[in-house]
């Protein structure tokens, strides 16, 4: 029998919306952790001053804070021996912080710790926008994140931010399986209607309003297109304030506390592993390895099937991630794939969606259903980290863990092709994307090619060319694994059917 002393659950979660008219009464990113950390205290019906670990995570909107462990520490009156702030703003983040908290639970380190984000990034683009002088008032942290270094290749190619290389999966996965434009945007319209239903009924959602298939399908003014063949309603909406934190304990210090047994929510096993950072050094993108190793690793230790779990979280940035997720879960399409609402719906707070995921889950379980399975994503289709929970003890859990799965997923992977930056000759499409203004027309696009003898590399591509972009976009044909030539240009190389 385990120790209870060494069992880590979670017994308060605690997530906030702002909404302020005016942005400069508006909560900062630390303002938005205390307030969802207050309510997670209030959950638990614990003291903050008590926390022995605090673990922040990684906020872009207010960047010039800086490192936030300190100040929010005496915001909410606590000295904890464990204070920390993630690395980088991960999708990841929060998953791999619940599985260290329970990790130093386990270890007998801690008894009781903290996990919190916060984004405001509406309330900074709205004091961007008054500040601003001239006509260009448009303000996009996720994009001057991506951009802050000099241009590397892939940047000179239009691909820098999330937003950019996403489409590269979902075109590749839709030619891999065989499956229609038409086909595959519908099951992407049929999940993203199932996320806003759950985002109506949640009251942590930023967006409450239902969508059916066809409002996801279909594009206008409302919902013009992003980048090819995603629209608005099909990506993450990082115009929100949010904030959401989550406490664990020990079993034994839960009871000690008098947390009513069926407020605990146990955490289960995790496994995480990552691609390269570089999106051109991957071996493919109709597959990744390490988001499989990290989902079957962790229903293996777990113990589980698909078939176990009540609900789950697979997230959901832009749709091939949890189309790709659930195919290796076994999840049907027609469940819904989120507990929160999805980042279009629920909202797309930077790193910390999988922290309100974890406080939606948290409630759900409590009121229905015996087990969860959490799925978190982050960079570029980089970062994966999966875990459990439950309303009821996971018999296979045991803490500490090593959920660094990294060697498995190496072991998976196929060879990384050769980069090739000033190739020029026959190629065929490995996959491609084409580029959006805000107006709805297309502003450019690029070819990710293969070349005769295998290697990989880039190719502007001509959105003047009407029967250029009518190739790439209509859907009467698929353009991956089509040839084609590379031809240089003034500028670089550019695509030629």
């Amino acid at each position: 029998m385990q120790d209870p002393e060494r069992i880590p659950v979670i017994i308060g979660v605690g997530q906030v919306n702002d909404r302020p008219e005016d942005p400069d009464q508006g909560l900062d990113s630390l303002g938005l952790m205390v307030a969802a950390l207050k309510v997670a205290a209030d959950d638990a019906g614990v003291s903050l001053a008590d926390i022995d670990s605090l673990a922040i995570v990684d906020q872009i909107s207010f960047h010039h804070l800086g490192k936030l462990c300190e100040p929010l520490a005496a915001a909410i009156g606590a000295k904890p021996a464990v204070n920390y702030q993630s690395a980088a703003p991960h999708g990841d983040t929060p998953v791999r912080l619940l599985n260290e908290a329970a990790n130093r639970i386990g270890a007998g380190e801690i008894k009781l710790a903290a996990i919190v984000g916060g984004e405001a990034l509406r309330t900074a683009a709205g004091r961007a926008a008054k500040a601003a002088s001239g006509e260009d008032k448009s303000y996009n942290a996720v994009r001057q994140v991506a951009t802050r270094r000099e241009p590397n290749y892939a940047q000179k190619h239009g691909l820098s931010a999330p937003v950019d290389v996403y489409p590269l999966y979902e075109n590749a996965t839709r030619a891999a399986w065989g499956e229609s434009l038409a086909k595959a945007q519908a099951e992407s319209a049929e999940i993203w209607s199932r996320f806003s239903q759950v985002a109506a009924a949640n009251e942590g959602a930023w967006i409450r309003k239902a969508a059916s298939p066809a409002d996801i399908l279909e594009v206008n003014e409302r919902n013009r297109p992003i980048a090819f063949p995603y629209s608005k309603l099909m990506v993450a909406n990082s115009s929100v304030n949010q904030g959401a934190a989550f406490l664990v304990a020990s079993l034994a210090e839960a009871r000690r506390r008098g947390i009513a047994e069926d407020r605990l929510i146990y955490v289960g096993m995790g496994a995480a592993a990552k691609e390269p950072a570089s999106i051109l050094a991957r071996d493919r993108y109709d597959h990744s390895v390490s988001m499989e190793t990290s989902i079957t690793r962790t229903l293996a230790l777990n113990g589980m099937t698909a078939k176990d779990f009540d609900c789950v979280e697979l997230y959901s940035c832009f749709p091939c991630v949890p189309k790709m997720a659930r195919r290796i879960l076994g999840w049907p399409w027609d469940r819904p794939a989120s507990v929160f609402g999805g980042l279009t719906f629920g909202g797309g707070p930077i790193a910390n969606y999988m922290s309100h995921a974890i406080v939606s889950m948290a409630r759900k379980l409590r009121r229905e259903g015996r087990y969860g399975f959490l799925f978190a994503n982050g960079g570029f289709a980089t970062d994966n980290h999966c875990i459990v929970l439950g309303n009821q003890p996971i018999a296979a859990a045991s803490f500490p863990q090593d959920f660094d799965y990294q060697d498995e997923a190496e072991a998976r992977r196929g060879p990384v092709p050769e980069l090739v930056k000033d190739y020029a000759g026959p190629a065929r499409i490995e996959s491609y994307t084409v580029f959006y203004s805000r107006d709805g027309a297309p502003r450019a696009g690029v070819v990710v090619a293969r070349t005769p003898q295998g290697a990989r590399t880039l190719a502007h591509v001509d959105v003047s060319d009407a029967g250029m972009l009518a190739f790439l976009t209509d859907g009467r044909e698929e353009p991956v694994g089509t040839s084609g030539q590379i031809v240089a240009l003034e500028d670089g190389f550019g695509w030629c059917l």
